[in-house]
């Protein structure tokens, strides 16, 4: 069974940094891409950052030039660096991996994780 578990949230001042990291278990499909993505109070959940099989990424226009995904090592999928924190950043991320089972795409999420900017 999948298993995904976001770590590294918390509160920080703008113009603050935070590393997210996304421990995975029970991963044995063929990965097709991995990611973040953030939902704030009464907004839908939006895409963060994402990487696709091949080493492309993909980044929401508001966290360009701020954020970064990168591939984790071991049970580690990915980490997010996010640096240049705004207020607008506040919100719960959700980590993301879409395995390929039995020749169908299907999405993991973990529980997520509560990142604050704040003064």
């Amino acid at each position: 069974q999948v298993h995904l578990v976001e770590s590294g949230g918390g509160v920080v001042q703008p113009g603050g940094s935070l590393r997210l990291a996304c421990l995975g278990a029970g991963i044995t499909f063929s990965i097709n891409d991995m990611g973040w993505y953030r939902q704030a109070p009464g907004k839908q959940r939006e895409l963060v950052a994402r990487i696709i099989t091949g080493g492309s990424t993909d980044y929401a226009d508001s966290v360009k030039g701020r954020f970064t995904i990168t591939r984790g090592n071991g049970r580690i999928t990915s980490y997010l660096q996010m640096n240049r924190l705004e207020a607008e950043d506040t919100a719960v991320y959700y980590c993301n991996v879409g395995l390929w089972v039995a020749g169908s795409l299907r999405d993991y999420w973990g529980q997520g994780t509560q990142v604050t900017v704040s003064s």
